[in-house]
């Protein structure tokens, strides 16, 4: 089995975890001025469990620290929870 890799789907404004060439999870997002604001969570039930929501929401907040100076608006009450347990991604909500 193929790690998942993830990847920015800019048209869809959703980073998706994709397994073998099927999307299996996808963080949702809207941008708005400078914020990137996440708004929707999902992976297939097939696939939870897995720890694949949490590799997802960790590519897309290394991809926003990366690759754009926007501030994370964590709407989405899984990815509020996952950066409150992460204390070295909370700068990400304060830049």
């Amino acid at each position: 089995m193929a790690t998942p890799e993830v990847r920015n789907d800019t048209e869809q404004q959703q980073y998706s975890l994709v397994e073998d060439g099927e999307v299996i999870g996808l963080a949702a997002y809207e941008i708005e001025g400078d914020e990137i604001r996440f708004v929707h969570t999902e992976v297939d039930p097939e696939h939870r469990g897995g720890g694949h929501a949490s590799m997802l929401v960790q590519a897309a907040l290394d991809d926003v620290r990366a690759n754009s100076s926007r501030t994370v608006v964590p709407l989405c009450s899984y990815v509020k929870a996952w950066i409150e347990r992460h204390p070295d991604y909370q700068e990400l909500t304060a830049r």
